[in-house]
């Protein structure tokens, strides 16, 4: 299996701040307000991963008093891991789409000020989500991993 690439999880967010920017600007008019802490379900989420990653990671390298993990969970655990990211990067360029347009019109339509609140809390809750299925993801190779390269040679 191999890693998520950065570049994927650029493009996939790209597409998506595009979509949403466009969405919002022909009906935000007719859009709901959007509550301050509606992303924020996200970043809940990339913190449980970077802790299950901490976890797992410690049974992989066999520390002591940690029990082996099957290799099925392991290949589970990198599948959700990548799931979410691609998820988390979705969601980062949804927000920042919404951002794109609310940000600009802050300082003078009250509805736009008030949707900026959410926009960035759900924008660092997604990032947080890629990081932290990012983070489970490097944590589920094993260290004897042949398939591992270094850091930035995708």
């Amino acid at each position: 299996m191999t890693a998520v690439r950065p570049r994927d999880l650029a493009v996939a967010a790209l597409v998506a701040a595009v979509l949403v920017h466009l969405l919002v600007r022909l009906a935000y008019g007719s859009l709901p307000a959007v509550p301050a802490l509606a992303g924020a379900t996200l970043g809940v989420l990339g913190i449980a991963e970077a802790v299950a990653g901490s976890a797992l990671r410690a049974r992989i390298e066999r520390r002591p008093g940690t029990t082996p993990v099957p290799p099925l969970v392991a290949a589970r655990a990198v599948v959700v891991a990548q799931a979410s990211a691609l998820g988390g990067a979705i969601m980062a360029g949804a927000w920042a789409g919404l951002l794109a347009y609310v940000l600009p019109r802050a300082g003078e339509v009250v509805a736009a000020a008030e949707d900026t609140v959410g926009g960035v809390v759900g924008l660092v809750s997604a990032l947080l989500l890629v990081a932290g299925a990012l983070w489970l993801e490097r944590c589920c190779r094993t260290p004897d991993d042949p398939d591992r390269e270094p850091h930035g040679t995708r």
